[in-house]
């Protein structure tokens, strides 16, 4: 069985497609939504999605959270004296939605097409794979966010043609996609984005603002309270989808503070993240050849999208209020499962011809004449960001220097003019005849495809030698033994049964709770003591009953209920 999963910043959710429609597959807690949150313990107990973040709360040491930013770098988290790799932790998620669709779907997931932001790098997507493969899928193809949502979106729209633009703001990145259904064609005409904005950035601000109002310094609160202060923030980040007026309080220091902030004066104080989002949707449209007035329908999708001042930033911008049809939480996954369909060739589904593009320039290092001297160092591109993928260039260079006896080749990604501020894939070189410099010419072909695999030809025109390598990216790469051993490492972690995943849950909250409270520490001790006692009579009638009682006390306590 093939699902696709949405791997996001802050919440990820899979989906498959089936009895003719795509549908989105529950979790453990019976929610669509799976934090993508990886808590562990001293003795490698793992826990993940819900049951981490509130974990998280009283321990944030062994917890982490938006490491998706992190992928395809050597950053490591060290949670419950181990160190972890973002796509190992990616891996611990999909694990989780993995066992969760197979409970739910009745048999065994083996493969999985996972969405990524559009503007991640070759490292990026190629950790993404590895993390599916750690969790023990195969990967079949990854898709861009941006268009699997416009699947979602438009393929009950086929036959109408029309210019989309995606706007896809999640947890902690940014993309913009213009694309163009035709028939039963999308075309994908250019994308752009921003890895380091989403909001989570948008909650950071609240917290800036709350404590600058309550002249706290940040650097004196320790990382616990200010966990608390990124929650409230949150509470107040959601609420200003129904107020102009939002009241956020925090405990510091057995001290409370309570603030009242505007949608008015956060919105003023979100101007330079709004123009950084501004940017990239500036940099598609002028990349794609076209202006305000083609674009047919504007997409928001993640769930960041929500806020009134990005809705409002959306609709000023375009002059028109953005379509709103599909979940902009769940749009990405159901266009991956969608793709599932697709790639299944399930007789249920029409036939859709995607093209997608290059999200950045490949290209190489050349020696440039700057109309003085010849200078080392500049960027040669060779396919362009935003080109029609598959697709094949060839680019011919010459020898630079005399008696030169070797062409090394650097493979690079990015737009700098300078090549060492683009991102080094990797490096093949050739043997050449030595001579004067200019002499030997070398054709440099770069073959890209939609699975953002890259190959990479050279040949010398006067020796015929040919040179093929397909990147693998060795920075990022492991080989299969060292695979297995990751793989082996992150199945002896211990993780919750499923079946006591809403118990822990209560279990944490309560705990959290207790902490937070002290003036009701004795009604929740009483509790949490009662439901410990269910849990031990293992009647699941009881427990369940016991959980539900536990649930209902817990959030009289929490939200002021009545």
């Amino acid at each position: 069985m093939m699902i696709g999963i949405d791997l996001g910043t802050t919440n990820s959710l899979a989906a498959c497609f089936r009895n003719g429609a795509a549908e989105i597959i529950p979790n453990r807690l019976g929610k669509h939504l799976t934090p993508s949150v990886v808590s562990v313990d001293a003795d490698g107990t793992v826990y993940v999605g819900e049951t981490a973040k509130e974990r998280g709360m009283l321990h944030p040491l062994e917890t982490a959270r938006v490491f998706k930013r992190s992928m395809g770098t050597e950053k490591e988290y060290v949670l419950g004296g181990r160190k972890f790799r973002a796509e190992e932790l990616s891996g611990l998620v999909l694990r989780s939605l993995k066992e969760d669709a197979e409970a739910y779907l009745g048999e065994e997931v083996t493969e999985a097409i996972i969405s990524v932001p559009a503007y991640f790098n070759d490292l990026q997507r190629k950790a993404t794979k590895q993390a599916g493969e750690l969790a023990g899928l195969h990967v079949s193809r990854i898709i861009n966010e941006p268009t699997a949502a416009a699947i979602a979106y438009g393929m009950d729209r086929q036959g109408s043609d029309a210019r989309y633009l995606v706007f896809d703001l999640g947890g902690g990145t940014f993309d913009v996609s213009v694309l163009e259904l035709y028939g039963s064609i999308m075309e994908v005409h250019a994308i752009a984005g921003d890895n380091f904005i989403g909001g989570e950035d948008f909650t950071a601000l609240l917290c800036t603002m709350y404590l600058e109002k309550a002249a706290i310094a940040p650097e004196t609160l320790d990382i616990r309270t200010m966990n608390e202060v990124f929650k409230a923030a949150e509470a107040c980040k959601c609420a200003f989808c129904e107020n102009s007026e939002v009241t956020m309080s925090c405990s510091v220091d057995g001290q409370t503070y309570e603030m009242c902030l505007t949608l008015a004066e956060y919105e003023k104080a979100c101007a330079p993240l709004l123009e950084k989002l501004r940017r990239p949707i500036e940099r598609s449209l002028r990349d794609a050849g076209v202006g305000l007035k083609d674009i047919d329908q504007i997409i928001l999708v993640g769930g960041a999208t929500r806020l009134p001042v990005i809705r409002r930033f959306v609709t000023r911008l375009f002059g028109r209020i953005p379509g709103m049809l599909v979940d902009p939480d769940e749009a990405v996954a159901l266009g991956a499962a969608l793709q599932c369909g697709m790639k299944a060739r399930d007789r249920e589904i029409r036939e859709v011809v995607l093209t997608d593009v290059c999200p950045y320039t490949l290209g190489t290092e050349i020696v440039a004449n700057n109309g003085v001297f010849e200078e080392n160092g500049h960027y040669l591109p060779i396919i362009e960001r935003n080109t029609v993928i598959p697709v094949s260039r060839t680019q011919t260079v010459y020898t630079a220097h005399d008696n030169q006896t070797r062409v090394n080749v650097k493979i690079l990604q990015g737009e700098s003019r300078m090549a060492c501020h683009n991102l080094l894939l990797g490096e093949v070189s050739v043997p050449v005849p030595s001579g004067p410099k200019g002499q030997e010419a070398v054709d440099i072909t770069y073959t890209y495809d939609v699975n953002a695999l890259l190959e990479v030809e050279i040949f010398v025109h006067s020796t015929g030698v040919r040179r093929k390598i397909i990147i693998q990216n060795e920075q990022n790469g492991i080989s299969e033994e060292e695979a297995a051993a990751r793989m082996e490492k992150l199945q002896y972690l211990k993780q919750n049964p499923r079946d006591e995943e809403a118990n822990r849950l209560q279990l944490l909250r309560g705990e959290r709770l207790y902490e937070e409270m002290p003036e009701k520490r004795y009604e929740i001790d009483r509790a949490l003591m009662a439901f410990e006692q269910a849990l031990l009579r293992q009647d699941r009638t009881g427990i369940e009953q016991a959980r539900k009682q536990l649930s209902r006390f817990l959030d009289a306590i929490e939200f002021n209920l009545t």
